[in-house]
C-alpha cells in the first residue's frame, strides 16, 4: 500500500514529512482571485503557478506558508506535490453569481480546497487505496476518533471525485474509498513540545498561525488580531460576508457572532500580540 503524508504547512505535519518517509508528500494550497491579496514576489508567484499547473495570484492563508513548503522540500530532500482546487472566491460563488459563505456546520471550504484536490491527485497518480498520515498529536486522540468514525469496516474514508465529463458535457462523479488515515504521532506518543523543539534549529520558516486568516473556527478576539496583522486578507472576508448577508438574508461567517466588519472595528484601544494566543484560539481545518 502506498503511503502519503498530508502536509498542511504547520510544524506538526512538517514533522511527519521530516521523520516518516512516504511515497508521496502532498500539500493543498488555498488560493484567491483577489489581486488585493497578491503574493508580493512575482518570481515566486510564477514558481508556485508552475508547481500547481494553474495561475497563482495569492492565498488567504499567511504568505509565509509558501516559504514553508519550499523550505521543507529542500530540508527533507523529497518532492512535495503542490495541488489546489477551486479558488475560495469560486467555492462561495453560486452559478447565479450570489455569494453563499461557508459556516462551521457547512465546511465546504476545507472539503473543496483541501480534501478534494488531494483526492484528485490520488486518482491521477496512485489509483489504489493508500495509507495517509494525518498530523494529529498525542493529545488529539479525540480528533483522530472523529475521523475514524467516518471510515468503513476496512478503515477507509471515501470521497466523490469527478472522473470525466459525459457526452452532454455534465460532470461524471464516482465515489472511491481511497485513504486509510493513520496517526503516527499518536502512536509514538509525540506532543507539541517535542515538535516545537525539533524545529528550533532547522532551516524551515513557519507562520505563527496556520489556516485561513479569517477562519470561522477561530475565536473572535483572535480574528481581531488577524485583522491587524493581515488587513488586506481580512478585508476579503469582510467583503464576502457583506455580499452573503445581502444575497442570503443575513448569512454570516459565524452565526450569532459579530460580523467581521464589527470585529475589525472593535477593540481598537488594545494592542494584541502573537504570544497572547495559541492554536486553540486560531481554529483548524480538522484534516
Amino acid at each position: 500500500m502506498k503511503t502519503v503524508n498530508s502536509i498542511s504547512g504547520g510544524k506538526t505535519s512538517a514533522y511527519i514529512a521530516a521523520n516518516y518517509k512516504a511515497d508521496y508528500n502532498v500539500f493543498s494550497l488555498v488560493r484567491t482571485d483577489d489581486k488585493n491579496c497578491m503574493y508580493p514576489d512575482a518570481k515566486v508567484r510564477q514558481l508556485v503557478s508552475d508547481k500547481l499547473g494553474t495561475e497563482f495570484i495569492g492565498t488567504l492563508e499567511d504568505d509565509v506558508i509558501i516559504n514553508t513548503i519550499l523550505d521543507l522540500e529542500q530540508f527533507i530532500g523529497q518532492e512535495i506535490h503542490w495541488v489546489t482546487g477551486k479558488t475560495f472566491d469560486e467555492v462561495i460563488t453560486n452559478k447565479n453569481g450570489k455569494i453563499y459563505i461557508s459556516q462551521v456546520n457547512r465546511r465546504t471550504c476545507s472539503s473543496q480546497m483541501k480534501v478534494v484536490p488531494i483526492a484528485k491527485f490520488w486518482y491521477e497518480k496512485i489509483k489504489e487505496p493508500c495509507e495517509m498520515r494525518i498530523g494529529f498529536r498525542a493529545n488529539e486522540q479525540r480528533r483522530a476518533k472523529t475521523m475514524l468514525n467516518k471510515t468503513n469496516l476496512n478503515g477507509f474514508t471515501s470521497e466523490k471525485i469527478m472522473v470525466e465529463k459525459n457526452k452532454d458535457k455534465n460532470n461524471k462523479w464516482k465515489e472511491f474509498y481511497w485513504r486509510k488515515p493513520t496517526f503516527p504521532l499518536i502512536k509514538d506518543n509525540i506532543y507539541r513540545d517535542k515538535i516545537v523543539e525539533y524545529w528550533k534549529d532547522k532551516p524551515v520558516r513557519f507562520a505563527k498561525f496556520n489556516n485561513c486568516i479569517g477562519c470561522f473556527h477561530a475565536e473572535d478576539l483572535f480574528l481581531k488580531h488577524q485583522s491587524t496583522r493581515h488587513p488586506k486578507k481580512f478585508n476579503w472576508f469582510i467583503e464576502q460576508e457583506k455580499k452573503s448577508m445581502n444575497d442570503y438574508k443575513g448569512r454570516q461567517w459565524k452565526s450569532g457572532h459579530p460580523t467581521y466588519q464589527q470585529i475589525y472595528n472593535s477593540l481598537k484601544q488594545f494592542e494584541l500580540f502573537d504570544d497572547d494566543f495559541n492554536s486553540c484560539d486560531s481554529g483548524y481545518c480538522g484534516l
